[in-house]
């Protein structure tokens, strides 16, 4: 899954039809570091900014920024800043990005990679999971939750997009840089689309993929949500064969969405970890969250009917694996957990309505109770609502991609964008879920973009990326 004057406006137009202009490069700043994932040595430093803007001279955060300076010794002057998403996940969680989606813009650009307030190296705000995760009910995850928030000695209406769109700009200034171009994925696009209505003279052009509207309320999913599982469950029936493997797909997943729904499921399955038999608590937050998360990735999205599959006819060992894959006890889940919800508590809950609420989950598998269980987490939290602002324009160059099966971020997010935008370029990729920076030709097309923001770009590479095969069985997708 999940946020001025004439003058202003008009100077950013001006340095983007100027010619990229060379400077030093990046590579001194701060000190050489390694860090996991990463076998070349980066550059790292820590900027120093107020835990509260309102009062600077008070309390103070200390950001962590990672820093991959370009190939090219003489760099071009405009660096990339990388925004992660979330919200909750930091920029150094995002390095294997360097190779995968931005080396050709390392070519001649620095990357800059800023651990958000509250995640990643920047003091990150998280609930460690415990060993015994998984045998609690929903109300003891809960409590559990609530008991950790209760303990947390910070002040966490600080940690709001608007302060780190201050933070942006405090690592801007403390490197001496003149106009960025950014990056943002998922959450990340709503922080960058702030930072350049905030900042509109320092940007140059930003790359948003996965595209939050200004208006979206982050826990308000399940139309998406259900429009990216009827897709998938489409998509299986037109498949001779998944069809053939799952002929009874949707009437499955709903006897299990009736049984799980119904309470807390006790399980009686060998333990994917270690393969002894165990009782696991298969909750309705748990089930939903897992089917969920599957979703966001195409090629993850196709092993679903054969978890369902083999959930509904008693062999959950499958369905328990993938869930266990997106826990806290997997190094790809890097979610700070307070710091998520103190942004959402602040800023999307507040404009939750009881009626977008209800609008919302009907007719979706993500039920109403998700937003309730929601509510009482934030009651918790104690941060006051931020002020929501109708968006202004934003003039710079943009550049956004989206996947046709998103079921957090769907085109019809980006097109919301895009109303307040005057130099928009969107591509959909059909059959592509959450994130089109890693695939096909996008890496490419982003390169293009940043070294002449104001040039029509020709995507028709991306209707070249395949779409995955469907798993039929324990063996893996078919051939």
């Amino acid at each position: 899954m999940k946020i001025r004057s004439l003058p202003l406006l008009l100077l950013p137009a001006l340095l983007w039809l100027a010619p990229p202009a060379t400077a030093a490069s990046l590579a001194r700043a701060g000190q050489t570091c390694h860090l996991p994932g990463m076998e070349e040595g980066l550059r790292c430093l820590t900027v120093a900014v107020p835990s509260s803007y309102a009062a600077p001279g008070g309390a103070q955060i200390k950001l962590h920024v990672t820093i991959a300076p370009a190939f090219r010794e003489t760099p071009k002057a405009d660096p990339l800043f990388v925004l992660a998403g979330g919200p909750g996940e930091g920029g150094s969680d995002l390095l294997p990005l360097l190779d995968r989606v931005f080396s050709r813009v390392r070519a001649t650009r620095d990357i800059v990679l800023i651990d958000q307030r509250g995640t990643g190296l920047s003091g990150k705000l998280d609930c460690p999971s415990k060993p015994n995760e998984e045998i609690m009910s929903e109300e003891q995850a809960e409590a559990d939750l609530m008991d950790c928030i209760a303990r947390l000695n910070k002040p966490l209406g600080d940690y709001t997009t608007a302060n780190a769109v201050q933070d942006i700009e405090r690592v801007r200034t403390t490197l001496k840089l003149g106009p960025i171009n950014l990056w943002g994925g998922s959450y990340g696009t709503r922080l960058g689309q702030a930072y350049l209505r905030a900042f509109p003279a320092n940007v140059r052009a930003a790359v948003l993929d996965g595209v939050a509207a200004p208006d979206q309320v982050i826990p308000a999913g399940g139309k998406d949500a259900q429009a990216a599982l009827d897709a998938l469950f489409t998509q299986c029936a037109a498949d001779q064969a998944c069809h053939g493997a799952y002929p009874n797909l949707r009437q499955e997943f709903a006897a299990l969405l009736e049984k799980v729904g119904h309470g807390n499921l006790e399980l009686d399955v060998a333990d994917p970890r270690t393969a002894q038999q165990r009782k696991l608590k298969m909750t309705n937050t748990r089930f939903l969250g897992t089917v969920h998360s599957i979703l966001y990735n195409p090629v993850t999205s196709r092993s679903l009917p054969f978890l369902l599959h083999s959930a509904y006819t008693g062999r959950w060992e499958p369905f328990v694996t993938r869930s266990n894959a997106m826990s806290d006890f997997s190094t790809d889940t890097s979610i700070a957990t307070v710091m998520h919800l103190a942004v959402v508590c602040a800023e999307d809950v507040p404009r939750l309505t009881p009626e977008l609420a209800n609008e919302d989950a009907k007719g979706s598998f993500m039920s109403t109770g998700l937003l309730k269980d929601r509510a009482r987490m934030c009651e918790a939290m104690k941060v006051p609502a931020a002020r929501w602002s109708p968006p202004t324009r934003i003039d710079a160059p943009v550049l956004m991609f989206s996947g046709g099966l998103d079921p957090v971020t769907p085109p019809r997010r980006a097109q919301a964008a895009a109303k307040d935008m005057s130099h928009v370029q969107h591509f959909v990729v059909a059959n592509a879920g959450h994130g089109i920076s890693t695939l096909g030709c996008a890496p490419r097309l982003i390169r293009e973009f940043l070294d002449q923001p104001t040039r029509t770009l020709n995507g028709a590479c991306l209707k070249d990326i395949p779409t995955a095969s469907f798993q039929i069985g324990p063996a893996g997708p078919q051939p």
